[in-house]
C-alpha cells in the first residue's frame, strides 16, 4: 500500500507543479485512479497527504481541489521562507566545510559563466533557475537539520504551483546573482548575522518580483473576464 500511495502522491504532485493539475480545478477520484495508475484506496491517503502538505484542499461535500493561492498565502510562504532559509544560512555560516564552500564557489562561477554567454533568455532563466536551487540547497544542508531541510523543500515546491518562476526577469536574476555572491563572503568569513542578513533580504527581494508580476497576472485574467 504504501509503495501505492507514494506512486500516487508523485503523480498528483508533479500534475500540480506543472500546471496539468491547474489551482482550483476539482479532483476526481475516478479520474484520479486512471491517472495514477493505483486504485481508490491509496488515491484517497496521497489526497489526505497533499492536503495536509498544503497542494490540495479537501472541502467537506465538495471533495478535493488543487489549493488556490492568493496574494496573502504568498505574503505568509515567502515571510516562512525568509524566516527559516534566514536561519539554515546563520547556521550554515557556523557549520559549512571547505568542500561545502567549494561547491558554491564552483555553482556561482557557473552562473557568471551562464549571465555573460550568449544564450536566448529563455535558456538563461531556465539554466539559472537550476543553479539557483544548487547554491540554496547546500546551504540548507550545511545547516544540519533535516527537518529544516524537509520544511524548506515543502515549500519552495508549494511556491512553483503558482509558477513563481515566470515572474523572474534577466533584471533579477543579476540581481539575485549578487546576493548569492555576497552570501558566499558571508560564509567564507563564518559570519552568522551577515549570512542570515543576506538570505533573509534575498528571500524578500524574490517575494516583491513575485508580487509585482502576480498582480499584472490578476489584472489579465480580471481584463479577459470583461
Amino acid at each position: 500500500m504504501s509503495n501505492a500511495v507514494d506512486r500516487a502522491y508523485r503523480k498528483i504532485q508533479a500534475g500540480i507543479l506543472d500546471g496539468s493539475l491547474a489551482p482550483g480545478s476539482r479532483l476526481k477520484e475516478k479520474e484520479l485512479v486512471k491517472f495514477c495508475g493505483v486504485s481508490r484506496t491509496p488515491v484517497r491517503e496521497a489526497l489526505r497527504r497533499l492536503a495536509a502538505d498544503d497542494f490540495v484542499s479537501i472541502l467537506p461535500n465538495q471533495g478535493a481541489q488543487v489549493r488556490s493561492w492568493t496574494q496573502a498565502d504568498l505574503d505568509d510562504l515567502f515571510a516562512l521562507r525568509a524566516l527559516l532559509e534566514g536561519y539554515a544560512a546563520k547556521r550554515a555560516a557556523k557549520l559549512i566545510t571547505e568542500d561545502g564552500l567549494k561547491r558554491l564557489e564552483n555553482v556561482i562561477t557557473q552562473t557568471n559563466d551562464l549571465l555573460n554567454a550568449d544564450l536566448p533568455q529563455d535558456e538563461k532563466i531556465s539554466e539559472f533557475l537550476r543553479l539557483n536551487r544548487a547554491v540554496h540547497e547546500p546551504i540548507w544542508e550545511a545547516s544540519g537539520s533535516k527537518k529544516l531541510i524537509s520544511v524548506l523543500r515543502t515549500l519552495v515546491e508549494q511556491a512553483l504551483v503558482v509558477h513563481t518562476v515566470k515572474y523572474f526577469t534577466m533584471d533579477r536574476i543579476a540581481t539575485s546573482h549578487r546576493h548569492h555572491e555576497d552570501l558566499l563572503k558571508a560564509l567564507k568569513a563564518h559570519d552568522e548575522s551577515w549570512a542570515e542578513s543576506i538570505m533573509t533580504n534575498h528571500i524578500h527581494a524574490a517575494r516583491a518580483q513575485v508580487r509585482v508580476g502576480f498582480e499584472i497576472d490578476k489584472e489579465s485574467r480580471e481584463k479577459e473576464l470583461k
